[in-house]
């Protein structure tokens, strides 16, 4: 049993809040605050460059993809850090074209963020071999998977609705026709169960200032399976990806194992918070936090369709279908989550009408979510959106 009082004691969050954001930046836990005063004054600021060594600063991209693994269901030595998501992207999917010579369609669909499909025009683009990005509607991919695909490249749960792919499913079909499986599990890391090694996936990247709570700016990871690690060509062959980066030789040599992932100089601080929050994971059932997950977002969708008729479900139905938020659409979605943002309930919204919700049993209780939907009745029962200042609108929604 997951003691979820004692973990939600673990974040700072501001009195009469409810955080129901986390699927776009998790609360700062208490003790990534503590871990980062450390790494400035104690590292940084005794041993300074001697840190890399007696610290473990020079390790620690490698240490905190060991302890990503076990919550997206990896092998160990299969996940490093460092970068941003869209860069691990990129070297996923130029690592799967790589391995795949003769093929030229990268596969995705219309519902996948952004930045994936501009990654993956760019890498087009630069290659100028022929290849082809097409997207189609989500429930068409499977239909689409056939044998001129070089690489399905998804995200497994989708930014606006939170409809959720079948990893295992389209994995399959994709290796049944000889093509590649790329994942983004930007919002399933810590938010759902994932079994990268069970489904065979062959690449997976994902984020940590969401659901893992490593702060605005945390490191990404990358995911090679094991029997491609050492075959994997990093098209970003960067100086801490070198066998032997400290010999200085001119040639590029990839290092052995994943840690041919790795690009430039990791953030120490920020991954050092990172691997302060990932403690709080230790001996948690992914299964358990799913399964109270699904309960606190069925009684959300349930409470908001008794008490906010002029709201739609804009996610799918079916908890199965659904990764760990919940959106409704309004047409007036953005003034709405600005006043609820103003009475202590803090959301966010994506346009064109989406406002979404997302819960972390972490930090998120049964009685946050009861008082949330208190909240939003009255917002939208008074018209209290229907103010300007909340219909302007901000550079980040």
């Amino acid at each position: 049993m997951i003691d979820f009082a004692a973990t939600k004691a673990e974040f700072r969050l501001p009195k009469g809040v409810i955080y129901l954001d986390g699927n776009s930046l998790g609360p700062l836990p208490e003790r990534a605050m503590k871990r980062a005063q450390q790494t400035i004054q104690s590292e940084w600021g005794e041993m300074l460059i001697r840190a890399w060594n007696l610290a473990g600063w020079m390790d620690q991209p490698r240490r905190v993809g060991d302890k990503i693994a076990p919550l997206i269901g990896a092998e160990a030595g299969t996940v490093v850090m460092g970068d941003t998501l869209s860069i691990k992207m990129y070297q996923a999917l130029a690592a799967a074209l790589a391995m795949r010579p003769g093929r030229k369609i990268v596969l995705s669909d219309d519902g996948n963020f952004p930045t994936d499909l501009y990654m993956a025009k760019g890498l087009i683009d630069t290659l100028a071999r022929g290849h082809v990005l097409q997207t189609v509607p989500p429930e068409a991919v499977e239909d689409a998977i056939d044998e001129s695909v070089a690489a399905l490249m998804l995200t497994h749960v989708d930014y606006g609705s939170g409809r959720m792919h079948n990893m295992a499913r389209l994995t399959e079909k994709a290796h049944a026709v000889g093509a590649l499986a790329i994942w983004d599990l930007a919002h399933s890391a810590g938010a759902t169960t994932v079994d990268l090694a069970g489904c065979r996936a062959d690449f997976a990247a994902g984020c940590t200032y969401k659901y893992l709570n490593g702060g605005p700016g945390a490191p990404a990871f990358i995911y090679v399976r094991p029997e491609h690690i050492d075959q994997t060509r990093p098209a970003l062959s960067g100086w801490l990806g070198h066998e032997a980066p400290f010999d200085f030789v001119l040639d590029y040599r990839p290092a052995r194992g994943i840690e041919r992932m790795r690009v430039g100089t990791p953030p120490v601080v920020q991954m050092s918070m990172l691997e302060a929050a990932l403690e709080i994971w230790e001996g948690i059932d992914m299964a358990s936090l799913r399964a109270r997950s699904v309960e606190l977002s069925e009684l959300f969708i349930r409470e908001v369709e008794a008490r906010c008729p002029m709201l739609a479900l804009a996610s799918p139905r079916d908890p199965a279908m659904r990764g760990s938020q919940v959106s409704f659409r309004f047409e007036h979605g953005y003034a709405a989550m600005q006043a609820l943002i103003a009475r202590g309930v803090i959301g966010d919204f994506r346009a064109p009408y989406r406002m979404r919700f997302g819960f972390a049993p972490l930090y998120i209780d049964e009685g946050d979510v009861r008082r949330a939907v208190d909240i939003l009745a009255r917002v939208l029962a008074d018209r209290a959106w229907d103010r300007l200042e909340y219909k302007r609108r901000e550079a980040v929604t």
